[in-house]
């Protein structure tokens, strides 16, 4: 499914709740939200990939707000599943090298990237594309595979979620960047931010028998990333999280980013024609106020390539 056909489909022309205004620099630039300093959310639209990361990271202060000289960095993307990257079940390859190089120009040591995939990891990695993605960037890959490289922690906050085993690299990074691929979800809705997150844990199967929703948003108490991208360059609207075909795929050429993953998800659900309270993890962690969801009253910068 097309870009077009899709937006007429969902029944909407504007994005988390207000239009886009395409034209010169100047007038983008006038169309923007006057609020002074950062916004919550920026929101790119019609460009490639790389592009769309370009603007956005800009528009949020440059990586170097959230990378420093000499860092441990961990980038998060949906590694999944061991399908192409036309099929959108995962992150776009191309988006993640472009992190990858972000970071290492900002000065970051290392970049890690790494999935507790669904299908066999070094299928996934290599057949989502991510594999040599993050090789040409030059960032490491790291395995999910092996119950060894996670370690128990609580969940202070939690309700039904009181701890988890979570990979160590999480516990290690001095920067965590959480670039999930926006895709429908069988069990969940949606998958975006907050979903991504069951990644970075071992027993994830307990989740979905103790109420996935309330467990999703009882994990993004515990462990927020410092900055959410949401892949949205092509969208899996239905048989989500794997798909069955590149009919079930909307190219929508867009991207959110926000460090607030209760914003970056209320948005990715408008953008797919749903209000955020429609997927309760999102509106379960508005209540516990983990984030905010209140796209009204938030500073979105909207950008048009």
């Amino acid at each position: 499914m097309q870009r077009r056909s899709f937006l007429k489909a969902v029944g909407i022309g504007t994005w988390a709740g207000a239009g886009f205004v395409s034209g010169d620099p100047v007038r983008l630039a006038l169309a923007a939200d006057p609020t002074a300093g950062t916004p919550d959310l920026v929101a790119v639209k019609n460009g490639e990939p790389e592009a769309l990361f370009d603007r956005g990271i800009e528009a949020l202060g440059g990586m170097g707000r959230f990378v420093k000289k000499g860092q441990k960095v961990v980038v998060k993307p949906n590694i999944g599943w061991n399908v192409p990257p036309e099929r959108a079940a995962n992150t776009n390859p191309r988006l993640v090298r472009r992190i990858v190089e972000h970071c290492l120009q900002a000065g970051a040591k290392e970049v890690y990237v790494f999935d507790h995939t669904c299908d066999g990891w070094r299928d996934s990695y290599r057949t989502s594309g991510i594999e040599q993605a993050v090789k040409d960037a030059g960032g490491k890959l790291a395995p999910g595979n092996s119950e060894g490289y996670f370690q128990t922690v609580t969940v202070p906050k939690g309700r039904r979620l009181r701890e988890v085993k979570e990979h160590e690299l999480i516990l290690q990074a001095d920067v965590l960047i959480n670039v999930p691929v926006l895709k429908s979800h069988g069990g969940a809705r949606l998958t975006v931010a907050m979903k991504n997150l069951m990644g970075v844990v071992w027993d994830r199967g307990e989740w979905h028998a103790n109420d996935l929703h309330q467990c999703i948003a009882d994990f993004a108490t515990y462990r927020k990333p410092d900055l959410n991208v949401v892949d949205a360059y092509n969208v899996l609207l239905r048989h989500g999280p794997r798909g069955v075909s590149t009919a079930d795929v909307a190219n929508l050429r867009s991207q959110l980013l926000s460090t607030d993953l209760v914003t970056a998800d209320a948005a990715a659900a408008k953008l797919f024609g749903l209000e955020p309270d429609a997927v309760d993890y999102i509106r379960i962690a508005g209540e516990m106020g983990v984030g905010r969801k209140d796209l009204e009253n938030l500073a979105i910068r909207r950008i048009v390539l």
